[in-house]
């Protein structure tokens, strides 16, 4: 029971590769950070900003061997709190995340990166897993979305903190030297004298608004039909051939992992045909299927979904 607890947990933790920020923040904001392009064990990673960003995929969680260390964008890692792991989207983001096996939905801060590991999307505090109901199981099957004025927001607080990303400051042109000019009082007219306006709450100088720091500990559930919507089918892409016969080869050898397709499809006016398996039912069959394929000898192979 002991090694099998302990083969969940290490395929729930996504892998991570070298350590975060080595500089601390001056506070829980963060700096702001993007990144230029990035290859981890063979694989690029392009960091940008997609405000289009909608994806769906496998996530797993982190907790313990991270909690108290520095995210890659200078936060400490708390595993209690809502926060998350992203290859790709800029830091800090908020994005709305969304486990499309149970239909329950929260909105995290995205402030380190990673996972490396299968194809996964995300990586989630232990918190935020057990919130989506996923710890136990490991890793679940989500949609991510980037919430456009909620990152803006943090966005906003963390240039604050300066990051490799924050635009130097436009150069302003030195002022005008001031001339002396010279007053005199003026006596009003008596018809033209003016009562005052009543000064009332709305004159009053208003106070800055507060703007939140991060997401709020909020729990949606989907409707299992509309879950069903808005998910998507898994499969094992094993490869892609130009030739029917190479598609052919390849699917021979896969079949005892289940039932194995040939899609025909056009890529640039070109037919190409991809050896899938699938779908998948769960999450977890997704994920252990992918490591016998990778290790049956197709080390190309992948996730992926379709709507």
């Amino acid at each position: 029971m002991l090694l099998g607890a302990l083969a969940l947990a290490l395929a729930g933790c996504g892998t991570r590769s070298g350590g975060g920020q080595t500089v601390a923040a001056p506070n829980g904001n963060g700096f702001y950070k993007i990144g230029n392009p990035y290859q981890i064990e063979g694989m690029w990673y392009y960091p940008s900003v997609d405000w289009s960003y909608d994806k769906t995929g496998i996530a797993s969680w982190y907790g313990p061997d991270f909690d108290g260390k520095y995210t890659a964008n200078g936060e400490r890692f708390d595993m209690n709190a809502l926060t998350a792991a992203s290859p790709t989207l800029p830091m800090p983001s908020i994005v709305e995340v969304t486990n499309l096996d149970n239909g329950r939905s929260i909105q995290l801060r995205i402030n380190d990166r990673g996972p490396y590991a299968r194809n996964r999307i995300l990586d989630v505090s232990r918190r935020a897993a057990q919130m989506l109901g996923f710890e136990t199981a490991g890793t679940a099957h989500v949609r991510v979305r980037l919430l456009r004025q909620e990152t803006l927001q943090a966005e906003l607080l963390a240039q604050r903190n300066g990051g490799p990303d924050v635009e130097p400051p436009t150069q302003v042109a030195a002022a005008e030297p001031v001339a002396a000019v010279s007053t005199q009082t003026l006596t009003s007219p008596a018809a033209a004298t003016a009562t005052p306006p009543p000064t009332t709450a709305t004159t009053a100088e208003a106070a800055p608004p507060v703007t939140p720091r991060g997401p709020t500990a909020r729990l949606s559930l989907i409707a299992p039909a509309e879950a069903a919507t808005t998910g998507s089918k898994m499969y094992i892409q094993a490869g892609a051939f130009s030739r029917l016969e190479n598609a052919e080869r390849l699917k021979a050898k896969l079949t005892r992992f289940g039932a194995v397709n040939i899609d025909a499809a056009r890529v640039n006016g070109a037919s190409v045909y991809r050896v899938r398996i699938g779908p998948l039912a769960t999450t977890q069959q997704a994920d252990r299927t992918l490591s016998d394929v990778i290790n049956s000898g197709v080390p190309q192979a992948r996730l992926a979904f379709d709507w």
